[in-house]
């Protein structure tokens, strides 16, 4: 029995990254005798056992052959005569197809490590087709690694999987997954113009694709396109570090922009409700998690109402916070302010203006939060007054505020 330590955690020590987790083939061996060893069987699909003291993934070396479409169309044959050399083949990536062994030995037969040199995302084998999550993965290496292309070959083998409709097998469950993850990557909008360049970005994600070669105002958007403003919105948001829920909503928050009609081009009337509309079937489709759903529905409805907030009423401050719930749910505020400011900054030249409306956003919120609605209610006589008596209260709080800041 042979242990190397593959994948992710021998990339990132070549590339001088921390490494999270370290996952480990067993060359030599079969499940009865991992348990024996202490191990303790965990996968479903092909043996993966956990290690006795630390937890750590240790999986049979397998191979896999494709008989059926989607990525799990593949039946898997883990005996022990299987070399590490074959297990490895069976990997998308050159870089993620090196071995260690237990002296710190480099197993190398693909040369990911010339390709990490190289800055080169290529595939293993021509069986890289048979994946079609393999796709989202050498984007997602693309948003996490941006000093990587990805190799023309390669590239070329995920045009012929969505032309095979090898693509359309994807599950939304993996789609979500891969795409959380890459909106989490340090360059996310590298993720979706590769996707965009290999044609899958249309069949996974039309409501983003359509928005590319869509015009806005000059005035308002000198990066003009509609697709680019909403990638450097996203990355805006990876560099402040934002969480997933901003980064999703960063992403759906101008879906409308998609479907304005050509004729009122560039101005795009409406749009937030649009984009509200098209998030809701969009979330679905890719069972997106409650969170991120709620923040991207509250940002596409209100994010122009933000962006105009030094020259709004006391009366149109007060229904914002109210109809986006930031007395009940004052994270998410937050939250979509951050958005909104990622939205902001998300434009060509804009990189030096003030997003002053997030501040006095906060400010209005905190004065309507020091209202007490309890003494208030214990003025009104009449139980059914307390309602409206807690809003005007409210509103002339906001009033007081605006007259003297």
């Amino acid at each position: 029995m042979q242990v190397y330590q593959v994948g992710g955690a021998v990339r990132d020590e070549l590339l001088g990254l921390p490494v999270q987790d370290r996952d480990y083939v067993v060359v030599g061996a079969t499940p009865e005798a991992m348990v024996k060893l202490g191990f303790r069987p965990v996968g479903k699909d092909f043996p993966v056992f956990l290690h006795p003291r630390t937890h750590e993934e240790y999986a049979l070396a397998r191979t896999e052959r494709k008989t059926t479409p989607g990525y799990k169309g593949f039946q898997v044959y883990a005996e022990p005569e299987v070399t590490l050399e074959q297990d490895l083949a069976r990997r998308d990536l050159t870089i993620n197809a090196i071995a260690k062994d237990d002296a710190g030995k480099i197993i190398d037969p693909y040369h990911g490590v010339s390709d990490i040199r190289a800055g080169i995302l290529r595939h293993v084998s021509q069986a890289f087709v048979e994946d079609p999550v393999r796709i989202l993965r050498v984007a997602r290496f693309a948003a996490r690694f941006e000093q990587f292309t990805i190799a023309p070959e390669t590239l070329e083998l995920m045009r012929e999987m969505v032309r095979n409709g090898e693509v359309d097998a994807l599950v939304p469950e993996r789609v979500w997954q891969e795409l959380a993850k890459g909106l989490m990557e340090r360059q996310p909008s590298r993720m979706f113009l590769a996707l965009r360049e290999c044609g899958a970005l249309g069949r996974i994600l039309p409501e983003l694709d359509r928005l590319f070669g869509v015009p806005q105002p000059v005035q308002y958007h000198p990066e003009v396109d509609a697709g680019i403003h909403v990638m450097m919105v996203i990355d805006y948001a990876a560099t402040c570090g934002y969480p997933l829920e901003v980064r999703f909503a960063a992403l759906t928050h101008d879906f409308g922009k998609g479907t304005t009609p050509q004729a009122e081009w560039p101005r795009h009337i409406a749009h937030e409700q649009r984009s509200f509309e098209l998030i809701k079937p969009f979330c679905e489709r890719l069972r997106v998690p409650n969170a991120c759903r709620d923040l991207a529905l509250v940002t596409a409805r209100f994010h122009g109402v933000a962006h105009r907030a030094l020259e709004l009423r006391s009366e149109t401050l007060l229904k914002l916070y109210l109809e986006t719930d930031a007395l009940r749910q004052p994270e998410r505020f937050e939250y979509f302010l951050q958005a909104c400011e990622a939205d902001f900054y998300g434009r060509a030249g804009f990189d030096r203006q003030p997003f002053a409306q997030a501040d006095l956003l906060r400010l209005g919120l905190a004065v309507v939060v020091a209202v007490d609605a309890g003494a208030v209610a214990k003025q009104c006589a009449d139980p059914g007054q307390i309602r409206g008596r807690v809003h005007e209260a409210r509103l002339a709080a906001l009033r007081q505020w605006q007259q003297i800041r």
